[in-house]
């Protein structure tokens, strides 16, 4: 078993999970390509590009800043690594706008018509989620937070060794 650790770097498990995850995509991408194969093709070509080109450099711009605009930090104090309490929320919340901007921006003509719902809730919902996304990680980023310091107050008051303090 070490060896085969050694050798793909993580338990076969992994490898078993990986490779179904793999045929379950191949099954779907079989399944899609052989109802519209032009359209799946130009959404696979234009997604990537979307991604590579124009969202990559904006999100990684966007992180930079945030790195840079928020380093400041007090020196003599416990750190806690602050930035994925950020691009957690962030993440999630531009995926629920990637996947429902349709209807969120009320682009979608048909969906009223169709289905005789009103689009109208949808940015506030959609609002309102992010919105608890980062209280969420705010509340967590806190506890995170409270409990360096408490561990680092505990440190400072424990004895040093060699200074008379029992082992």
């Amino acid at each position: 078993m070490a060896r085969f650790v050694r050798w793909y770097g993580s338990g076969p498990l992994h490898l078993l999970v990986l490779i179904a995850s793999f045929a379950l995509t191949g099954y779907a991408m079989v399944r899609l390509f052989a109802v519209q194969p032009w359209e799946v093709a130009i959404w696979f070509v234009g997604a990537a590009i979307l991604h590579d080109l124009i969202l990559l450099p904006l999100y990684s711009l966007a992180d930079l800043s945030a790195l840079s605009v928020l380093r400041h930090r007090a020196a003599d104090g416990p750190t806690v690594r602050w930035i994925n309490y950020l691009r957690v929320p962030a993440f999630l919340s531009g995926l629920l706008l990637l996947v429902w901007f349709p209807l969120i921006l009320r682009l979608a003509v048909p969906y009223p018509g169709d289905t005789g719902l009103s689009d109208s809730v949808y940015l506030g919902r959609w609002l309102a989620i992010t919105g608890v996304l980062f209280a969420a990680s705010a509340v967590a980023f806190a506890m995170r937070l409270r409990r360096v310091r408490r561990a680092g107050r505990v440190e400072e008051n424990r004895p040093a060794a060699g200074h008379g303090a029992a082992p």
